[in-house]
């Protein structure tokens, strides 16, 4: 019974257009009034402040903030024009580009949504002029955004790790093979898809240009150095990495690049504002609704009753279960408010079986990253409709392709875990 109306308020709540963080405190105050009237609802109020006084979750809005200096600023053409100048002659070559672009940017912002914009703006007039259709050049700029989620840093897998209690630092390293691997599937489809299209190679750039796209890169390169480089050498915690992410940002675009001044800074940091007062507010009432759930031991009865899960499911049995929940769930709500709600279900189950928490880490933040780009509601779909100003259908039309190529990715990860963890079990084993 509690289920069902945790289910039933919720979907009224979300069916009017209400944001997310209304159905999670209605549906956690109503289960406490009806079900445990001796439970002070104040308790919500101690389970929010609980839920975002973690010490990790400070680095969520230095990584926004950097992302948002970067996006204003010049570092996203610059790493840009440098992918060009390597791959633009190729067959394939701008849509190649555009992927390696979103990646080396998502190694940089963390974000999907920052990268969509910063990467999206300027790339996709260049994809339709060279012939390639319009839905194709949508659907392969949203998915290769996602790789942003993959490639450290990523704020789902800050959000994950203070969720489940797995270190940041090791889901970040073990996110960089998954994202190369998608990277070069998506590279692979792109140049099926250009030799499908008969689209043109582009004039291939000279060593002067080259060198001129390089030297103009090699500051922005630093962020992913700095990121992972500092975490895996131990010279600076997750946190700490992104405060230096947000000076290193700010020295680039004021002092280096001169593409924004200290006066454009206020207006940026109440930009960042804005969005980490969102994502903790969610983060605030997902704790909540999660700890109401677990005081009424609904995880035990959807995993046991319902779902039939246990420790002696399997292996396979458990990782499809927690991939499919989570794609599921992307499709319809924010993605961080899929890893409040899921991940206290799904992570006892796991870890009790012995499935590394880093593994089923790094499939969560693929599964979110997919169900980020697939309709009905995935929230860069509709980044990418804002931004770019097209109709729904339109957006959404050349997707499954990428989302099958995802997909198959993440039964790659699941089948060989070592996709993931080499470079966590070189870094800290």
């Amino acid at each position: 019974m509690e289920a069902l109306l945790i289910i039933g308020i919720m979907l009224v709540l979300l069916m009017l257009g209400y944001p997310m963080k209304v159905p999670l405190l209605a549906a956690a105050l109503a289960v406490l009034w009806v079900f445990h009237p001796d439970v002070t609802p104040a308790v919500l109020v101690q389970q929010m402040i609980g839920g975002i006084k973690p010490a990790a979750l400070i680095a969520v809005p230095m990584f926004i903030f950097a992302a948002d200096i970067m996006t204003r600023g010049h570092s996203a053409q610059r790493l840009l024009d440098m992918v060009m100048a390597y791959c633009g002659h190729l067959r394939g070559g701008l849509p190649i580009a555009s992927a390696v672009s979103c990646t080396l940017f998502g190694a940089m912002s963390g974000s999907t949504q920052a990268t969509v914009v910063a990467i999206g703006g300027p790339l996709r007039p260049r994809l339709l002029q060279a012939g390639y259709s319009d839905a194709f050049t949508t659907a392969l700029i949203i998915n290769a955004s996602d790789i942003a989620l993959l490639i450290p840093p990523s704020i789902g897998m800050i959000v994950y790790g203070v969720v489940s209690g797995t270190s940041i630092g090791e889901l970040f390293i073990a996110g960089v093979g998954p994202g190369l691997m998608i990277l070069g599937m998506f590279c692979v489809y792109c140049w099926i898809a250009s030799v499908r299209m008969n689209i043109p190679r582009q004039p291939k750039a000279d060593s002067a240009t080259r060198w001129k796209s390089v030297r103009g890169a090699l500051f922005p390169l630093g962020f992913p150095v700095i990121v992972i480089g500092g975490i895996y050498s131990g010279f600076f915690s997750p946190t700490e990495a992104a405060a230096v992410s947000v000076l290193y940002a700010v020295i680039l675009e004021i002092a280096v690049f001169r593409e924004l001044s200290l006066r454009d800074l206020p207006d940026i940091a109440l930009s960042t504002g804005v969005v980490t007062a969102v994502v903790f507010v969610l983060v605030g009432a997902g704790a909540a609704f999660s700890w109401v759930i677990s005081f009424a031991q609904l995880p035990d009865a959807l995993i046991n009753d319902w779902l039939g899960l246990s420790a002696a499911s399997g292996y396979w049995t458990i990782m499809l279960t927690i991939a499919a929940a989570f794609f599921i769930g992307c499709m319809f709500v924010d993605p961080i408010v899929v890893i409040l709600i899921l991940t206290p279900i799904f992570h006892p189950v796991a870890a009790a079986a012995g499935i590394d928490p880093v593994l089923v880490g790094i499939v969560v933040t693929l599964q979110v990253a997919i169900g980020s780009a697939t309709p009905p509601f995935g929230c860069d779909i509709f980044t990418a409709i804002a931004v770019f100003r097209r109709p729904y259908w339109e957006v959404i039309r050349g997707t499954p392709p990428f989302i099958a190529i995802l997909l198959l990715a993440a039964v790659l990860l699941i089948a060989f875990p070592g996709i993931s963890l080499f470079l966590r079990d070189l870094a800290f084993g």
